[in-house]
C-alpha cells in the first residue's frame, strides 16, 4: 500500500492522490458471487463493488491528470501506473496496489486512491448509451481482453473460452478484435449462446469435463486448440482448458481460482503455456475506451438487467440463479 494511504484520514483524504467519483453506474461481479455464496468466508459485514465509472467531484492536492466534471473509468486495482511492474503493464501487482473491492463501488460516491495511476478519462462526456460498455471496460471486458492476449490469441489461431460468464463473452469479443480465425465458446445457455455469436464466435460446444475436452480435440483434428481462455476458477474449468490445449499453446486464465490444484505430471507432459492471473485493466483502459467511443465494440450487451441501487440484493440473487449474466446497478 502506498505510505500516503495508510495515514489518510476521512476528512483529508482528498487532500493528497485520490478522487472521489459520483458513480453513473456500478455492477455486479460473478466474483462477488463467491463470498455470496459461502465460498469465500466473511467475519462481518465488508463493502462490495469494484467496477466503477462516473463524474469526478474532487481531487487531491497531488492529482495532475484528472478534473473534476470528468467522466472516468478505473479498474478494480487502484495502481500508481509508474512502479517497474506496472511500466512493465501488470497494474493489477503494482506495489503500491489497493483493491477497488476492499473500498466498494456498489455506492452513489466512491473513493479512488491513486486517481492519476488508476483513472481515465473519456475524450468527452459520454452518450447514455455508451456508459454500459464504459462500465464493462472497468473489469470483464478489460479480464476478457488480457484472458484472449495471454492465450496468444491471433490470426489463424482457433480460440476455445471456457466460460460464458460476461468475462467469457467479453474474452470471445476480444479474441475476434485481436483476429483470431476460429472462436469456440463452450456454453449450456442459449441467451449467452446467442450473445458469443453475436460477439464473434463462429462455433459453439456445450460438452463439459472430458466430453468437452473431446469435442474439442474432434474440431482440431485431434490436436487441441491454439489458444485456450478458462474464466471461471474451477478444477474442472482449468483441466478443461488445459487439456483442450495444443502442445505448444497457450492458456489465458482469468477466473478467481478457488481450490485449484494442477497436477505436475500432466502439466509437464502437456507442453502448454500458462499465463493469467488478476488482470491488469488498467494497461487496456486507454484503447478499450477508445474503442467504445468510437463504436466499434459494445460490450455493454453483457447487461442484461439493470436495476436501481436500493435493489441491489434481486441482482444478486438474479445472478446467482442465473436468471442474468450480469447486472448493471444505477445509483
Amino acid at each position: 500500500m502506498h505510505p500516503n494511504l495508510r495515514r489518510m484520514e476521512p476528512v483529508s483524504w482528498t487532500q493528497t492522490i485520490g478522487g472521489i467519483i459520483r458513480l453513473t453506474a456500478t455492477c455486479i461481479c460473478g466474483s462477488d458471487l463467491w463470498p455470496y455464496r459461502g465460498v469465500e468466508k466473511l467475519d462481518g459485514p465488508i463493502p462490495m463493488g469494484h467496477e466503477y465509472v462516473g463524474i469526478v467531484e474532487e481531487v487531491g492536492s497531488q492529482v495532475t491528470t484528472i478534473r473534476p466534471g470528468q467522466f472516468v473509468v478505473g479498474s478494480f486495482w487502484a495502481s500508481d501506473n509508474t512502479c517497474e511492474i506496472c511500466r512493465a503493464g501488470y497494474q493489477s501487482a503494482c506495489v503500491h496496489r489497493v483493491l477497488m473491492g476492499t473500498l466498494g463501488t456498489q455506492a452513489q460516491l466512491a473513493r479512488v486512491p491513486l486517481a492519476d495511476g488508476t483513472l481515465v478519462a473519456t475524450p468527452a462526456m459520454p452518450d447514455a448509451d455508451l456508459v454500459p460498455s464504459l462500465l464493462a471496460a472497468s473489469d470483464v471486458l478489460g479480464t476478457g481482453w488480457f484472458g484472449a492476449v495471454a492465450a496468444a490469441a491471433g490470426p489463424g489461431k482457433t480460440v476455445v473460452v471456457v466460460g460464458d460468464g460476461a468475462v467469457g463473452l467479453c474474452a470471445v469479443l476480444a479474441a475476434r478484435q485481436l483476429g483470431a480465425e476460429r472462436i469456440i465458446a463452450m456454453s449450456r445457455h442459449e441467451p449467452r449462446q446467442q450473445l458469443a455469436r453475436q460477439f464473434g464466435a463462429t462455433d459453439v460446444v456445450i460438452e463439459r469435463g472430458d466430453e468437452g475436452v473431446t469435442a474439442i480435440k474432434d474440431m482440431t483434428g485431434g490436436f487441441g486448440a491454439h489458444s485456450v481462455v478458462e474464466a471461471v476458477g474451477t478444477q474442472e474449468s482449468m483441466m478443461q482448458a488445459i487439456r483442450s490445449t495444443r502442445p505448444g499453446g497457450h492458456v489465458g486464465f482469468v477466473g478467481v481460482a478457488h481450490n485449484v490444484a494442477l497436477p505436475g505430471d500432466e502439466l509437464f507432459m502437456s507442453l502448454v503455456h500458462l499465463h493469467g492471473g488478476p488482470a491488469p485493466v488498467r494497461q487496456y483502459l486507454p484503447q478499450l475506451i477508445e474503442l467504445i467511443c468510437n463504436r466499434e465494440i459494445d460490450p455493454g450487451k453483457v447487461f442484461d438487467l439493470s436495476l436501481p441501487l436500493d435493489e441491489t440484493a434481486e441482482g444478486y440473487r438474479a445472478m446467482d440463479e442465473r436468471r442474468a449474466i450480469k447486472v448493471l446497478l444505477q445509483p
